[in-house]
């Protein structure tokens, strides 16, 4: 039901007693809910939201605006259990509820008893824009994440000076790691020109992690430190930090040229901004999101107890092996000790050892000729009949040797009748086409030798 016109309360001065009444400031309150009451509940509003925050008892507190107005709403737990969405800064929706006072103080309020889902609102449709915008040129891919670094050499500080979240921080780093040094550029994060000065500050840190010396922002970076004074380590990472708000309070945070700036960061970026429900795109860009400013400051800051626990434990460790080494080498140089002090046990020893090595080389000295004596007396008995039997063997061998030889005698042949026939130079004539008429020939006999003449020849 849309509102209809502008509250009017009119006062009859006619009378000099309505002219002299005092409302107290209660009564007032009360009565200007039951005018309300009567003339506009229930009511139905279409808004954007802003400010949402659900507090632990489960009641959920907003606002609901448009170009010209707002209105501040409250939605108790049971309205808020029947919720089938999870509410967000810059949806639009549409309420139904009950205009009243909240007379603590004399708040006009719009108590929720439903809610739906009636679009996006301007800012709210502006920021998935941009988010997509980004994503599909890559700045959320987890591959470009960064690992924080364990233990950072310094610390790269973004926000307001007057911010809460500045002292929020410090006092955790000043709590967790008091040695390390911090570096706070300076900017403002509400705003429109907040955006350009967090790029510009972002851009300083940046030129302190290329370059140790170079220009520091003029801040003192810790209580007692020298104004502009410049690390001495180069800085490791660097914190983005700001508290809660409505969406239009965290809208620096969803500039582009922001995100573009963080994503050239050479060092790893941690974002904390807002509470844990809220979201900017600078949360999506940053190498971590942090819930608030305190937890990016404990992201990066392990306690210097864990570090000193650790330090006790490898120096225990240390002195443990240094002890246990030095225990060994001490029982070493005693027994060394008592070795160089009595010489005499030690030449005993030796002595004892020498006697026992000529005992064992005199038995095996006496078993090794015990042995070939032995093999010597075996051969010697086996020696005579073999050599008979290998005599025997030899004289049959030769027997059947000259044997073979008898019979290849020449003469032999020349008793049975046969005749070696030869030129007088002695070459043997074993056919007539060795001869002619006339020649001189040589003929063997068993007994002697005849001269012969060639008178004729005849061949088959």
């Amino acid at each position: 039901m849309p509102l209809q016109s502008p509250l009017h309360v009119s006062f009859d001065t006619a009378g000099p007693a309505a002219a002299a009444r005092i409302w107290p400031v209660g009564a007032l309150c009360r009565a200007i809910a039951d005018a309300l009451e009567a003339r506009f509940n229930p009511v139905a509003v279409r808004g954007e939201l802003t400010g949402f925050s659900r507090a632990s008892s489960g009641h959920c507190y907003f606002s609901l605006k448009d170009e010209n107005g707002q209105i501040r709403c409250a939605m108790f737990r049971r309205a808020a259990s029947l919720l089938d969405f999870s509410p967000r800064d810059g949806e639009l929706v549409e309420v139904r509820g009950r205009l009243g006072v909240y007379e603590p103080r004399g708040d006009l309020q719009l108590i929720v008893e439903s809610m739906s889902r009636a679009g996006q609102g301007a800012l709210f449709e502006q920021f998935l824009r941009l988010k997509a915008k980004l994503e599909s040129e890559g700045l959320f891919e987890a591959g470009r994440k960064r690992s924080l670094p364990v233990m950072p050499r310094a610390i790269g500080l973004v926000t307001s000076l007057g911010a809460a979240a500045l002292h929020d921080v410090m006092t955790a780093l000043q709590r967790r790691v008091p040695h390390i040094p911090v570096v706070i550029a300076p900017a403002s994060v509400q705003g429109a020109s907040a955006a350009g000065e967090l790029v510009k500050a972002l851009s300083s840190l940046y030129q302190l992690a290329h370059d140790p010396r170079g220009p520091a922002p003029d801040l003192p970076v810790k209580p007692g430190r020298k104004t502009g004074a410049r690390p001495e380590p180069p800085i490791d990472v660097i914190l983005l930090v700001r508290g809660g708000g409505a969406i239009e309070d965290l809208w620096a945070f969803n500039d582009e040229q922001l995100a573009r700036t963080i994503a050239l960061s050479p060092v790893p970026v941690v974002c904390g901004v807002g509470h844990e429900t809220d979201f900017t795109i600078a949360d999506f860009v940053a190498d971590l999101r942090a819930p608030t400013p305190t937890a990016a400051a404990e992201l990066v800051s392990e306690p210097r107890e864990v570090w000193l626990r650790v330090i006790d434990s490898v120096a225990q460790r240390l002195q443990q092996q240094v002890t246990r080494r030095l225990d060994a080498d001490g029982q070493w140089l005693d027994q060394a000790a008592a070795r160089l002090g009595r010489p005499s046990s030690l030449v005993l020893q030796h002595r004892v050892k020498l006697a026992s090595s000529a005992r064992r080389l005199q038995f095996a000295t006496s078993l090794l000729l015990r042995q070939h004596r032995d093999a010597l007396q075996e051969t010697a008995r086996s020696m005579p009949p073999g050599l008979q039997r290998g005599l025997n063997r030899s004289q049959e061998r030769l027997a059947r040797a000259e044997l073979r030889l008898s019979l290849l005698d020449p003469t032999l042949v020349l008793q049975r009748g046969y005749a070696w026939l030869s030129t007088e130079g002695g070459q043997t004539i074993s056919s007539v086409k060795q001869t002619h008429d006339g020649q001189q020939v040589l003929a063997t006999l068993a007994d002697g030798q005849l001269g012969l003449t060639v008178s004729g020849r005849c061949a088959e």
